[in-house]
């Protein structure tokens, strides 16, 4: 098994255990702070899991696609509440609520790119991180 062929094997499980990570996190958020924190928080780290799963699916693409694309996912989630489309799909099944939301909010936009080019920033910076530290480093016990 070559290198790259072990940076991605271990990839997509990284990514599962950061999505469960990102979920809690999130509802932690929401919980327990109040007012715009929790709701910046929330959708940042919406965005980051939507990173998240797209690098799941892709865990080739470069962290600046994956982002650009998360930010996209997001923005259409969004435009989707402006015309009514999640509302609709809230209507015919209540817990859709918690991946669609029903009202748009313009900063949310903003708060979007901010997640998924926060998250994009820590995967690439880990991913330079696991490649200098060389061949059979995956296979180092260190």
């Amino acid at each position: 098994m070559n290198r790259t062929t072990r940076l991605l094997a271990a990839r997509r499980p990284a990514l599962a255990l950061s999505a469960v990570a990102t979920v809690v996190l999130g509802l932690a958020a929401r919980t327990l702070l109040d007012g715009p924190v929790s709701a910046f928080l929330g959708d940042a780290l919406y965005a980051v899991l939507v990173y998240v799963l797209v690098a799941f699916v892709g865990p080739r693409a470069r962290p600046v696609v994956v982002a650009a694309v998360a930010w996209a996912l997001c923005a259409a989630v969004e435009v989707a509440q402006l015309v009514g489309l999640s509302a609709a799909v809230v209507d015919a099944w209540e817990p859709a609520r918690w991946v669609l939301g029903t009202t748009f909010h313009a900063p949310d936009l903003i708060v979007y790119a901010v997640g998924a080019a926060t998250a994009g920033t820590a995967d690439a910076a880990l991913l330079r991180w696991r490649a200098r530290r060389g061949p059979g480093a995956a296979d180092d016990p260190r």
